[in-house]
């Protein structure tokens, strides 16, 4: 019988990774736009964490960077690099496919009527920056899963219906290779920023999945989280087997989502993280939320995998000593460095995917090992620019090095089928 496991991808952060604040409803990405980004530490952040997990004794893997700039998508615009606006020429330098989270939609296959691991790319269209990503994330995937007797990779849901993928997405279950609740969380437009999800898409995605309707639950994100800067519920909320662990403002109709939850999945661990404990303020500023709780192996509980921003913020590390002296399902907290990501706006549990499949069935170049991650290290030392400035991006010896970078990655990864 397959063994199946929980599998986090990671996005290798790639070499034009900038800060040119493209993100409407990221604080972090509108504090930080016309900063000088770093994207050689950048990647080696992403890398060493995914080595922290394999340490872990986590199943790990890997995505990588998409083309860019996309020359493409500034052809159907009608422009060029070198005639764009400066707004479009970054939004086609954008590096953010390294949120693997919103790569994709997840569900495993003990929740599917074939049996299949189901994925559904997002279409991530409320962000130009992100909105052309799609094709580059479904070639991978598809090379990637293409075993379809345990993968069915599924093309975006169309417009106008937005859709961000994991990130607005949780699952509850006994254990991972267990049938399971499969929760969307979805928001309405109103207030300052946008709504990213939409009920539409995530109603299409569990009809794509074959998902059964006693089995699913919607829930709508609140809108006081979005209007603080929550623009993805792995901000305020995130889940793991049994555990849904969330900030007491995640979610409109707290308790009726509760009651839901409880009647569908009764063996439900509900942490709800008190405002007067941890603000909301305090709990986006510190992306406690979108931290990685994952099962570490041998009956050793959970674990946080946090951004060292977590234990910077008093309040936070505070609540967090707390909860993990109470003896509970979390048992260990695990700061890791992540702060080139962060100061874009994605914290741990922005930077993978989580599949959950027999390791086996996967392409096994997107396996990670301790090597392979010393190679990929190796090439980022090298070809990654130490430093990027949003005014750089008309540079033609930046685009250059770029894409020479990049293609070195994909050579030393055996995926060159990638290159374009």
């Amino acid at each position: 019988m397959t063994k199946l496991q929980e599998i986090n991808f990671d996005g290798i952060i790639g070499p034009s990774h900038n800060y040119a604040g493209l993100s409407l409803g990221n604080i972090a990405s509108s504090n930080n736009a016309g900063d000088a980004s770093y994207p050689r530490e950048a990647a080696l952040q992403g890398i060493a964490k995914m080595r922290h997990n394999i340490d872990l004794g986590l199943v790990q893997g890997f995505f990588m960077p998409l083309d860019r700039p996309n020359m493409a998508w500034l052809g159907s615009l009608g422009t060029k690099l070198t005639e764009a606006e400066p707004h479009i020429r970054a939004a086609a330098y954008s590096a953010s496919s390294m949120w693997a989270a919103n790569a994709a939609t997840i569900s495993p296959a003990p929740d599917s009527a074939d049996g299949r691991c189901h994925m559904t790319v997002a279409n991530l269209q409320t962000m130009p920056h992100r909105s052309h990503e799609w094709p580059g994330t479904l070639a991978q995937l598809r090379l990637a899963f293409g075993d379809q007797d345990h993968f069915a990779v599924h093309q975006p849901i169309p417009s106008p219906f937005g859709d961000e993928g994991a990130a607005n997405h949780m699952r509850l279950c006994g254990s991972h290779g267990e049938a399971g609740v499969e929760i969307f969380i979805y928001g309405k437009s109103g207030g300052r920023f946008p709504a990213r999800q939409h009920i539409e898409a995530s109603k299409a995605v569990a009809r794509k999945h074959g998902l059964q309707d006693d089995r699913v639950i919607f829930a709508q994100q609140s809108d006081k989280a979005i209007a603080a800067g929550a623009f993805h519920n792995d901000v305020v909320a995130v889940a793991n087997e049994q555990v849904l662990f969330a900030h007491e403002d995640a979610f409109e109709n707290r308790e009726e989502f509760y009651a839901e939850v409880r009647s569908k999945f009764p063996e439900a661990e509900i942490i709800t993280v008190p405002a007067d404990k941890v603000s909301l303020a305090d709990a986006i500023t510190s992306y406690l939320f979108n931290a990685q709780l994952v099962t570490l192996p041998e009956d050793s509980g959970m674990a946080l995998i946090l951004p060292t921003e977590a234990k910077e913020t008093e309040a936070v590390w505070s609540y967090l000593q707390e909860l993990v002296e109470g003896n509970g399902a979390i048992r260990k907290l695990c700061p890791v460095d992540v702060r080139q990501s962060m100061a874009n706006g994605g914290g741990p549990a922005c930077l993978r995917l989580r599949v959950v499949a027999d390791p086996n069935a996967v392409d096994q170049r997107f396996m990670a090992t301790p090597a392979k991650l010393d190679a990929m290290a190796e090439i980022v030392e090298q070809n990654w620019p130490k430093t990027i400035m949003p005014e750089q991006l008309a540079n033609a010896n930046l685009l250059e090095n770029v894409q020479k970078a990049r293609k070195k990655l994909l050579q030393v990864c055996t995926l060159t089928e990638l290159e374009s």
